[in-house]
């Protein structure tokens, strides 16, 4: 898919979220570049009065910044006792509603913020579908940076092959907790998803992992042919 109609079915799915933004509302603000057409969309619509009393609470020092600069009010988790809808993207969407996140490396507080909310809803372009979870997305995990090499042999026996992931300029990439991320790939995709987040959620050393399993509850994905809002499977 071209960058340019990628980034028209992001602002698609962007716009199509908004309507489910009501004044008042506590949002969980995501990390990625489908939340940053939200993100200004939303500032647009408070600028101009057509949404009031909106806060936002980011998962991440770069939404932090655009929050900001869209003149978006934010709070931090715990100032509020509720979160009335979380607005995320993700980096592959199951059938399911089953998401792998983390490719922005803001995986652990995007957790934090969607396990608070009231309601998750996720935006994607199509290209986001998937029929098994870690056929187009490695899966991030991040962790702390000692005893890697037990993480990535823990992969290995899951059939799949784990890095850490680096910046351009040859440095180890750090989430804003200060942690590693491991990119983990599957030849095959991930065929027990639900056991693979059981053992990694008890593996010390582990922080978090990039699978969000049963969080989501709505999505919305930009297609070519307009917009499509998927509820998840009970």
């Amino acid at each position: 898919m071209e960058a340019s109609i990628a980034e028209q079915l992001k602002r698609q799915a962007a716009t199509s979220a908004l309507e489910h933004v009501q004044n008042g509302m506590v949002l969980g603000l995501g990390t990625g570049s489908t939340v940053t057409h939200f993100l200004d969309l939303l500032g647009d619509r408070l600028l101009t009065g057509e949404l009031k009393d909106v806060v936002g609470i980011p998962t991440s020092n770069r939404t932090t910044g655009e929050a900001r600069q869209a003149g978006i009010d934010l709070i931090e988790l715990g100032d509020s006792s509720r979160i009335d809808l979380t607005v995320d993207g993700a980096d592959e969407i199951s059938p399911d509603l089953d998401l792998i996140k983390g490719m922005g490396g803001a995986l652990l507080r995007e957790k934090m913020v969607a396990q608070s909310s009231d309601r998750v809803l996720i935006i994607a372009d199509e290209s986001k579908s998937v029929d098994r979870l870690g056929t187009l997305s490695p899966l991030p995990i991040e962790v702390v940076d000692w005893g890697i090499q037990g993480h990535v042999q823990f992969i290995m026996n899951w059939g799949g092959r784990a890095s850490v992931r680096m910046m351009s300029n040859g440095e180890n990439f750090k989430s804003d907790n200060g942690n590693l991320m491991l990119d983990c790939r599957f030849s095959d995709g991930i065929k027990e998803p639900a056991q693979l987040e059981a053992e990694l959620q008890a593996r010390a050393g582990v922080v978090e992992s990039g699978l969000f399993l049963k969080v989501a509850d709505v999505a919305i994905l930009g297609t070519d042919s307009g917009p499509i809002e998927l509820g998840r499977k009970s």
